[in-house]
């Protein structure tokens, strides 16, 4: 096939029922891109011979030299399937999981997934990681077990172990979909149950609940992979060659004369052909014969093989060949690779892009097919339900649905990442091909160059003592001619080095339309992640577009599209307009975007949920540049690594420090190597990486180092030799920590006390708070705007899941009625730490006021009411001392602080005004720059002044005075209580931990084991892969310990173990008797 024309993809975007958006999804080393390199070649945009080797859509050269992908990119390919024509916008993604947040941005804009499976290594981690992925995103997806020539080249399987071998592997797969489907259903269920019970409809006697019966009624006809359903393609990408069912019981139905329906439900299945009925009969595996799919199938494949690659049987190869009616060039049958003759026969004889392409345009859904459930889910933004959003929001439903691509439909593009690109492959810069005028011209005006330069060098030539000996006399314009090419090559040679230093990344953001025609120059809405339409269509006048926007808008800005391309893997191709339903790249939105954004014409439009990330950046290093004088530079190529990087973080500590957060130790590299060859082009330095930690406490010791006993004498003891340590260079007056250990802190203007008391979470509780921090949030933001009618039900009935998880944790005497008491999560108020209100006398409203039913909205009266004056100082300080922790400035982590005491004087005596201002100086300049949320409260007791004017001045300000020292000074004493009640306890330190999955063959396992127990691993889990002689080992590994523990595993391993590392959990450092007399 040809290579398609521009101006055919232009009008094949105009008809969105055959625009196909998808995503190759796998494990690394799957095969994604030497697939996709086959799709590629059907188009004719590289050579078919040099597929699987070039490796087109892995564009950087480090993803050459490492041999895996680390970018998504995409490509829009033409396809012809029977009479219709379609177009597949496809987007290769990485399996590494490094660069798990590139798959979320490609899946993100697509509609299907192939997902791609070794035939040998079946199911590995990050394959269920891109499922799962897919499946929250819901996006259809299609499987493709490849690598199939492994089984026969490799494992050495005959066609009837190899059946079997396939079988599993479709289990595995949809076992784990399953999984998830049951887990969906299931809480269905359990809501819609919720839901009658609420509203009475349940009737009151005793009922037995058979949750199957969810599972019976919901429709999953479309969930698994089976052969039969043509979702599943075989296939071998390196060898050109793929099939489904389909493609053989059309061939076998014209051979043996059986219906093509019969063959295809089967071919794949308990069936065998009954050579003497002439039938196809059930109970193969019973009765001992070989299944259909074997016998018509597998056996034509194994024998080609044996023919071509393991004896080399010319004679046999020339009748196959004649049989299948392909025809062989003379050098690839002489060819030395018996591999090249047969990706030439395989290729003709069962191609695996016809067979792919054909399942993707037949199965996966096309832009049209946009589920309203999905909408529903774009569109409410954080934890809102979609009926609470504005009218006008809810009527672009409809335009979604539709993909509509009219005049009056407005325009609504999501952006998932930014990726930058040298100026000079932009189209626009890019040497376009000469028409023969030109060329002409160009010619004329090279030959006049020349001849000038001729001239000029044969009248520099002669002396000037010869000119004048002769009597000729120059003529004035010929050292006009001749400093005038001096100055034109001097004013060149000085230009050169400014146009180098022009030319820098440009970033294109890539993108899909969901609704509307995207015209190039077009001005759009960019809607931050906070926006909200409600505000925004009060605020801006009916009919405003963003041409003519001048009201300012929170979150809400403007900007146009100055360009639009067509993504054509390592090439661009420009356009003028993109209807809906299309991927496409955009210029110009470099100042306006950062990493993703959703784009509008409608400020009616919210804005989508955004991205979730299955690895989270945990990795840290400071960098510096080598040479002081470049650090603007630096500052610059590392806002500019942020930007083009979905999951890089760049921060600057307060030391100073610029420090790069990455997911992994590849990520880490391939950012190092962005920012100095790219963005900053400065060599700089890069600090060993910083390894994360969290503080805590832990419960008081009950057996010694040598396991005896403490009696309760000793524990005294050690309990008042933390306490003195923890009390040295403190005065007595402001500081008390008594033997249960209470701390007391007086604030140093003595209008203040607070007494606190830290005690240990349950690590089943951590847990739960760890993983539930968006919930928190939630509830926090709920909290903060004083409003429950927009949290959506789910999300409701998730807020009282948790509720009733804590409960049942915090059981016993010590944690009764703890959930209730609840004051503020934190650090930044979502963390897994808690501070309880066991003030006596201090009813503060519930944290958990949101699930209240019968006010919808809270009212502001009486909560303001109800809190005390400074309540917020004593959150803002509980957030400073949870952020660093008293042993080395790392987080907090699985802390209770119990407040006990918190007395405040409200006012001080007149006369002691001044001496207070003069002691507290200090506190208040540290406390001024950290207050929060306090201007309601004072404005209150500003307003509680009675009788004369003056007088009440005078109170508004010795009242504001003093309400500025007792909240500043308050937060600080309570950072430093809360800090000396962790010192009281006994202190531990947490290191972030790593699950790492290890395929190893039985050879090399003792020498795995050798580098875990060296760094510190520990083995979980070890089990023997069916079908291989591989090993799966899962293991758990310090982070500060994997800094070059894949790069040690090949080495010990000759390349024959390969890890997956994913961050998992803290952990809590043991401490030893060898640590202990370290210590």
């Amino acid at each position: 096939m040809g290579r398609t024309s521009l101006d055919k993809i232009i009008a094949l975007q105009r008809n969105p029922a055959n625009i196909r958006n998808l995503c190759i999804l796998a494990h690394v080393d799957h095969g994604k891109t030497t697939l996709a390199d086959r799709l590629v070649a059907s188009n004719g945009i590289i050579s078919s011979r040099l597929a699987g080797k070039l490796r087109y859509l892995d564009s950087r050269e480090d993803e050459q030299i490492r041999g895996i992908t680390m970018k998504s990119s995409a490509i829009s390919l033409h396809f012809a399937n029977g009479d219709q024509e379609y177009l597949l916008n496809l987007i290769d993604s990485p399996g590494h999981v490094d660069f798990s947040s590139e798959v979320s941005t490609a899946v993100r804009l697509c509609d299907g997934a192939i997902v791609v499976v070794d035939a040998v290594e079946g199911v590995c981690p990050q394959t269920q990681a891109v499922l799962r992925q897919a499946w929250l995103d819901n996006i259809r997806s299609v499987l493709v077990i490849n690598k199939i020539d492994r089984l026969i080249l490799e494992l050495k399987l005959s066609s009837q172990e190899a059946y079997i071998h396939l079988q599993k592997i479709l289990e595995q797969v949809n076992a784990v979909t399953g999984t998830l489907f049951t887990s969906k259903v299931l809480e269905e269920r359990a809501e819609k149950e919720r839901e009658e019970e609420r509203e009475g409809e349940t009737s009151s006697g005793d009922q037995v609940y058979d949750w199957s019966t969810g599972l019976e009624e919901s429709d999953d006809s479309r969930l698994y992979f089976s052969p039969d359903q043509g979702n599943v393609v075989f296939a071998s990408a390196i060898d050109g060659w793929g099939f489904s069912i389909q493609q053989f019981a059309q061939i076998y139905s014209q051979r043996m004369g059986i219906k093509a329906e019969v063959l295809l439900k089967t071919l794949w299945g308990d069936f065998y052909l009954n050579a003497k009925a002439k039938k196809i009969m059930k109970g193969a595996q019973a009765k001992g014969k070989k299944p259909l799919f074997v016998q018509l199938v597998l056996n034509n494949i194994w024998s080609l093989y044996d023919a071509v690659v393991t004896r080399r049987d010319k004679e046999k190869v020339e009748k196959v060949v004649t049989s299948l009616g392909v025809k062989v060039m003379a050098r690839d049958s002489c060819h030395s690779d018996p591999k090249v003759l047969l990706s030439a026969i395989c290729s003709q004889w069962l191609p695996v892009s016809q067979a792919v392409l054909s399942m993707v345009c037949e199965k996966l859904p096309s832009p049209l097919d946009i589920t309203a459930e999905r909408v529903e889910k774009l569109m409410s933004v954080g934890t809102r339900r979609f009926d609470s959003l504005p009218e006008q929001t809810q009527e672009l439903k409809k335009v979604f649905l539709q993909c509509s691509s009219e005049k009056t439909a407005p325009a609504i593009v999501f952006v998932s990442k930014m990726f930058a690109v040298d100026t000079k492959a932009l189209p626009q810069n890019r040497q376009r091909p000469l028409t023969q005028e030109e060329i002409a011209q160009r010619r004329e005006i090279a030959r006049q160059r020349h001849a000038d330069k001729i001239a000029v060098d044969h009248t520099a030539s002669e002396s000037p003592k010869d000119l004048i000996h002769s009597g000729c006399v120059p003529q004035e314009g010929q050292p006009e001619i001749l400093s005038t090419a001096k100055m034109e090559s001097l004013t060149l040679k000085e230009s050169t080095p400014e146009e180098e230093e022009v030319q820098r990344e440009t970033f294109i953001a890539f993108a899909r339309v969901y609704s509307g025609v995207v015209k190039k120059g077009q001005k759009v809405f960019v809607l931050g992640p906070k926006y909200d339409p409600a505000q925004g269509l009060s605020m801006l006048p009916g009919g405003c577009s963003a041409s003519d926007c001048v009201v300012e808008v929170p979150h809400l800005s403007c900007c146009s599209m100055d360009r639009i391309y067509l993504l054509m893997g390592r090439e661009l191709e420009e356009l003028e307009e993109v209807p809906a339903g299309n991927i496409l790249g955009v210029g110009g939105l470099d100042e306006c975007v950062l990493k993703s954004a959703t784009l509008s014409t409608s400020p009616a439009c919210p804005p989508f949920t955004p991205l979730s990330f299955e690895a989270a950046p945990i990795v840290r290093v400071a960098i510096e540049p080598k040479h002081p004088s470049e650090m603007p530079k630096l500052v610059r190529g590392m806002r500019l690594l942020n930007q083009a990087d979905p999951c890089a973080e760049v921060l600057i500590q307060e030391t100073g420090e610029h420090v790069l957060i990455t997911a992994g130790e590849v990520h880490l590299q391939r950012c190092l190597d962005d920012l100095q060859d790219r963005f900053a082009k400065i060599e700089i330095s890069v600090s060993k990486p910083i390894i994360p930690f969290r503080e805590t406490v832990v419960r008081p010791p009950k057996v010694d180092m040598v396991n005896e006993e403490l009696g309760k004498q000793q524990k005294v003891a050690i309990i008042h030799q933390v306490k003195e340590e923890a009390s040295q260079g403190r005065s007595s007056d402001t500081l008390h920590v008594d033997p249960s250990g209470l701390v007391t802190l007086t604030t140093p203007n003595r209008l203040g006390t607070v007494s606190v008391r830290a005690i240990p979470l349950p690590p089943e509780v951590t847990c739960v708070l760890e993983s539930s921090s968006e919930l928190i949030r939630t509830l926090n933001m709920s909290l903060r705007e004083r409003k429950s009618l927009d949290i959506s039900l789910r999300t409701l009935e998730a807020i009282a899941g948790l509720k009733a998880k804590l409960e049942s944790l915090l059981q016993g005497r010590k944690w009764r009625n703890t959930v209730e008491r609840i004051w503020a999560f934190g650090p930044r108020r979502y963390g897994p730490n808690i501070l309880l209100n066991n003030v006596e006398g201090y009813q503060r409203p519930s944290v958990w006021q949101c699930l209240d039913r019968e006010d919808k909205v809270i009212d502001a009266g009486p909560q303001a009411a109800v809190l005390r004056d400074f309540d917020n100082s004593i959150v803002n300080g509980f957030q400073l001392a949870t952020l660093s922790g008293p042993m080395c400035e790392e987080p907090l982590m699985g802390v209770c602080f119990s407040m006990e005491k918190w007395d405040v004087q409200s006012s001080a005596p007149p006369e002691n005004q001044d001496s207070l201002v003069d002691d507290s100086i200090s506190h208040e300049a540290l406390a001024d720059s950290k207050l929060e949320g306090q201007s309601e409260t004072c404005a209150h007791m500003k307003g509680t002044g009675t009788g004369p004017s003056q007088v009440r001045h005078r109170s508004e300000t010795t009242f504001g005075d003093c309400y500025k020292l007792v909240s500043g000074q308050l937060i600080a004493a309570m950072k430093e209580a809360c800090r000396h009640a962790v010192q009281a306890q006994p202190q531990r330190l947490m290191a972030a931990m790593y699950t790492c999955e290890i395929m190893a063959t039985a050879e090399v396992l003792g020498r795995v084991y050798g580098v875990l127990g060296k760094r510190e691993g520990r083995v979980l889990q070890e089990e023997m892969k069916e079908g291989t002689d591989m090993f799966i080992i899962k293991a758990v590994l310090p982070v500060a310990e994997s800094f070059g523990f894949a790069d040690e595993i090949r080495k010990r391993t000759s390349g024959l173990a390969s890890p997956q590392l994913v961050f998992s959990h803290w952990e809590v450092i043991i401490i030893t008797a060898a640590h202990s007399a370290l210590l």
